[in-house]
């Protein structure tokens, strides 16, 4: 059988001030139909460069495809060289024949359309469906990459989504015209372990069905294990190893394979240790201690939360009015001990990011009780939370859109210790200064701007801001999940490493479990806004109670190739919504206490 893709001795470059910079250097492979290549490598290893360059989109961000072929099978059995064929071509391909799904799904949508035109706009181009037609299968694709309510969806605009539900409806839009070739950047990063593997068992069914190539960019290695049939290993533009999923997880033969496989945090293997470990780094190979030591000092709540509940309202009708609420922090009661780690965890919607925003007061809850160091957050005139927020700080998910891109890096880690009044002049400066030292940034970085940075480096700066005010408390919204292996380790070393020395506590939202069983004292699992089973990290990983927790853990794919799950072995439950009429009270949370400290909801 013909290969669909072919790519022979690619080399990219960019040009800059200082001349041209190589992206990809020789880069080599192949695709047969119904077959998935995984490429994986660290951060700014060429994986993306690559997928633009397939696309012909590299060009858009200032790249050009200095050498080698970009072969192409069309539908038709033609051979299309990507690299130079004519933009009206590349028109018909796009989006037809080679579908992408992007990294970053708030950047991939439009803001100003909505999801069914977004949806539509493909099919009734590509395909030459009326607006009905398309309408109708837009629906089928939202139903088809689970997302509740897909009616409702339809007429939403990005912004009203999670950040999981605009990544299923980039996927649903890259797999629209059913393309030959399907091109996945890290397709599921935003992603929660329940919803992957639905999207993950969607696209290899997809794969049987149509006999589609599948080009599947990412830094899990488990993911790898699930889904590739041959994987490419990249390392600063340049394939280091390539070979079958089974050659490359049982007989790696580079060192930077090797590594880059150890360094991958798996899911079990905290079982029987007391206390959080430091993540394993690549190319780390000394044997130093790792655990972090139990925190000695007497425990002592920090934050109490009582009865939290946070509902939005549904507007609808001509006149605008509330038809409905989005219930979605309902009486959500935990405690908090001073430099310990309490973990948030569930699927895309449950309600982690609102409640840690509610106890914050970014957003406003609708009842509860947050007392932060013995001060009640939700009795405080705006003016004394404005001063409370010195001890409560957010390290937010995507750090460039936290950040300013018009401002350097020093202004923006300053800003908060002006706003406070807590230093000026040659005092702010060694301040800011001290604060880069601490994050592991390197001076010079200090008048740079964000976009001269890596995630990595950006999400670093995020938390020096945050650290900038000497807070109780770094809510920390899924601040490692868009990052690699390598960059997601030292980014999480380095906040256990500020924990011990400073005493610091977080409210960890994640949905990596195998992170989360890395790094949390406590673990709470959030579904459809509750809490239906908290306690000790140890006892939700290796004794859990609820059928959802166990449905959670069940779905983390493992880093071992022999162990696939398909759609056959997982078992979807239907999405329930969050949405209830007006008026609507739901019961109070009950639990029952299975085991010291550790509770269940009664169902």
């Amino acid at each position: 059988m013909k290969d669909i893709v072919s790519v022979d001795h690619l080399r990219v470059e960019f040009a800059t001030d200082s001349g041209p910079v190589v992206g990809v250097e020789d880069v080599s492979f192949t695709i047969a139909p119904g077959e998935t290549v995984c490429v994986v490598g660290e951060s700014g290893s060429g994986k993306s460069v690559t997928s633009l360059s397939l696309m012909r989109l590299v060009e858009f961000g200032g790249g050009t495809i200095a050498a080698g072929a970009l072969r192409f099978r069309r539908a038709d059995g033609t051979e299309l060289d990507v690299a130079a064929a004519s933009p009206s071509v590349m028109g018909e391909v796009r989006g037809n024949e080679i579908g992408m799904i992007f990294q970053e799904p708030m950047t991939a949508l439009n803001p100003v359309f909505t999801i069914e035109r977004q949806l539509t706009d493909g099919l009734m181009l590509h395909k030459g469906l009326s607006q009905a037609q398309a309408s109708a299968r837009a629906l089928d694709l939202l139903r088809s990459v689970r997302i509740p309510e897909p009616e409702r969806r339809l007429k939403q605009y990005p912004h009203e989504l999670s950040g999981g539900m605009r990544q299923r409806v980039v996927i649903a839009m890259a797999m629209a015209c059913e393309p030959k070739l399907l091109i996945a950047d890290e397709p599921t990063t935003a992603l929660d372990v329940t919803i992957q593997a639905e999207i993950l068992a969607l696209i290899n069914r997809l794969k049987r069905e149509n006999g589609m190539a599948v080009l599947f960019i990412t830094h899990d290695m488990a993911v790898v294990a699930q889904m590739a049939d041959r994987v490419v290993v990249m390392y600063r533009g340049r394939i280091v190893e390539t070979g079958t999923v089974d050659q490359i997880f049982t007989a790696p033969k580079e060192d930077y394979t090797k590594a880059l496989l150890a360094a991958v945090p798996k899911l079990g293997e905290m079982k029987g240790k007391p206390a959080p470990e430091r993540m394993r780094l690549i190319g780390d190979e000394s044997a130093r201690a790792a655990r972090i030591a139990p925190v000695a000092r007497k425990p002592q709540v920090l934050l109490d939360v009582r009865h939290l509940t946070t509902r939005f309202p549904v507007k609808g009708g001509i006149l605008r009015r509330t038809v409905a609420q989005v219930h979605a922090v309902e009486d959500v009661s935990f405690t908090l001990n001073v430099g310990e780690t309490l973990a948030l965890v569930g699927e895309s919607g449950c309600g982690k990011s609102s409640c840690g925003r509610s106890i914050l007061r970014l957003v406003q809850p609708t009842s509860g009780e947050v007392w932060i160091g013995g001060r009640d957050i939700g009795a405080l005139s705006h003016h004394d939370l404005r001063r409370a927020r010195a001890d409560m700080q957010m390290v937010f998910q995507d750090p460039f859109a936290s950040l300013n891109p018009y401002r350097r890096l020093k202004d923006q880690v300053a800003e908060p210790i002006v706003n406070f009044g807590l230093a000026s002049g040659a005092a702010l400066k060694a301040r800011v200064e001290e604060l880069f030292d601490r994050v592991h940034l390197p001076r010079t970085f200090l008048n740079r701007f964000p976009h001269e940075l890596s995630g990595g480096q950006r999400q670093r700066v995020a938390i020096a801001r945050a650290l900038a005010v000497n807070p109780k408390l770094i809510v920390a919204d899924e601040a490692v999940s868009a990052l690699d292996v390598s960059v997601q380790a030292q980014v999480l070393n380095l906040m256990m490493e500020l924990q011990e020395d400073l005493g610091l506590s977080y409210l960890f939202i994640s949905h990596d479990m195998a992170v989360v069983e890395r790094v949390a004292h406590q673990v709470g699992v959030m579904y459809l806004g509750r809490i239906v089973e908290i306690g000790p990290r140890a006892a939700i990983f290796e004794n859990p109670s609820h059928s959802y927790t166990r449905q959670l853990l069940s779905a983390v794919p493992i880093a071992d190739p022999t162990k696939r799950r398909f759609a056959d072995d997982l078992s979807f439950k239907p999405i329930k919504s969050p949405i209830f009429p007006l008026g609507h009270q739901p019961a109070p949370s009950v639990y029952t206490e299975v085991a010291t400290g550790h509770f269940v909801l009664k169902d």
